[in-house]
């Protein structure tokens, strides 16, 4: 492969061989991890963010078994090739054994749940986990491992205890791979059970941390293939198979703010463009939602793009009752959870709504395949409405959701009454 290649050309080309099912890792794949671990600290950032965004994200966004295996592969390769003293077949022979699903017979002092590192999966998957590992083990102690944000989601629970292993999503892709380093010397205890819900921490299970007859893997990705169950269902089904819990559900424990809007909007799409419609669209939303002299707070996110976009949104609209959120992901949850009424894309906010019963109206758009809107989508007992935007009724998308909006927002102002 040409030293001078274009990095976009480069995860392609790996991208295409994966998919194939090349068995040998290919020259593509080799230059591309070659560069992300480069000294060239610009060179290193692009080619990890083009590495993960165009070639790990495809392959797990499908939840497809045979996705799942290449990526398997191809990140088997990537270990052997940065990491000394792995190799790509114990990697993968480890893998084979510790993805098959298996009743855990045991009475740890310690159970560690391991994040899913971003926001919404700690909701809808890793939360199920803790619910079930709460009634299994009732004396044991429970951590919750991963960035200290995601443990803000359950800071009133006093049998979870955060375990700070941090996991930049922006860190180059040799310290992300040596998170499971640090997450290794944390779990060095014959005593504690590890659980692991397809956590980054681990590269979605291929990085050994402990033990095999102490670490339970739950593969999200090729799990229950022929189900069109959404991940908290199937996360509830896997720890009844592997711990015999029945009927958990997802759950938060936030520190309680003070209520300031009926509706809660948050226009995040986690770095993914695709999933935005446009700025005519959010404009049109949240004047609808502002109808009826009802008070909305629009989260700015984490900075950077979104922020603007938020005060772009917030200076055209000029409504007093429009007010912004400017801070930490848990302190938004907490207002979700006192409104009426959550509106937003695909993204955390919809599982923290869905999980609390908040009414809410979620916009699906730019999702990989069929099986991933199926699985992502907002599950819980409260009223869902998801406004699912393809190519064919994306000219529509301002109608389809408006007339949602509407219909949601009558429901609440009947039961107001």
């Amino acid at each position: 492969m040409p030293a001078l290649a274009p990095i976009d050309q480069l995860a392609r080309g790996a991208l295409a061989s994966a998919l194939a099912g090349e068995p040998q890792p290919s020259p593509h794949l080799s230059e591309l991890v070659r560069r992300a671990a480069c000294d060239s600290g610009g060179q290193a950032v692009e080619a990890t963010r083009t590495f993960f965004r165009d070639v790990v994200e495809p392959l797990c966004d499908l939840f497809d078994p045979a996705a799942t295996n290449a990526y398997a592969r191809l990140f088997a390769a990537v270990v052997e090739q940065l990491l000394p003293g792995h190799s790509a077949r114990e990697v993968l022979e480890r893998y084979t054994r510790v993805r098959s699903v298996r009743r855990y017979i045991g009475s740890p002092k310690r159970v560690c749940v391991l994040s899913r590192v971003t926001l919404g999966a700690d909701v809808a998957v890793t939360s199920v986990v803790l619910a079930a590992v709460k009634e299994c083990f009732p004396d044991a102690r429970i951590c919750l491992v991963g960035p200290p944000k995601n443990a803000e989601l359950f800071a009133c629970d006093s049998r979870i205890e955060p375990l700070s292993i941090a996991y930049g999503r922006s860190a180059l892709l040799k310290d992300r791979l040596l998170a499971a380093e640090k997450l290794r010397a944390a779990v060095d205890d014959p005593d504690t059970l590890v659980i692991d819900p397809d956590s980054r921490l681990t590269q979605l299970g291929l990085l050994p941390v402990c033990d095999e007859d102490r670490y339970l893997f739950f593969e999200s990705r090729a799990y229950a293939p022929e189900s069109a169950d959404p991940l908290p269902v199937l996360t509830a089904r896997w720890v009844k198979e592997t711990l015999g819990v029945h009927g958990v559900v997802p759950y938060l424990a936030l520190t309680t703010r003070k209520e300031m809007a009926e509706v809660t909007v948050s226009l995040g799409v986690g770095g993914n463009p695709a999933k935005r419609v446009g700025d005519d669209f959010e404009y049109e939303a949240l004047r609808a939602l502002l109808a009826g002299d009802r008070t909305v707070i629009v989260d700015r996110g984490s900075g950077g793009e979104e922020a603007e976009r938020v005060d772009r949104l917030v200076k055209r609209l000029a409504d007093k009752n429009l007010l912004v959120h400017d801070g930490s992901f848990a302190s938004f949850a907490s207002h979700i959870l006192q409104s009426r009424l959550y509106f937003g894309y695909d993204s955390a906010g919809q599982h923290v709504a869905a999980a609390a019963g908040v009414p809410l109206v979620a916009v699906f758009a730019g999702f990989a395949s069929e099986r991933t809107y199926q699985r992502w989508k907002p599950w819980g007992q409260g009223r869902i409405k998801v406004v699912k935007i393809d190519n064919a009724n994306r000219p529509l998308a301002n109608e389809i959701a408006l007339s949602a909006i509407a219909e949601a927002a009558a429901l609440g102002a009947e039961e107001a009454r």
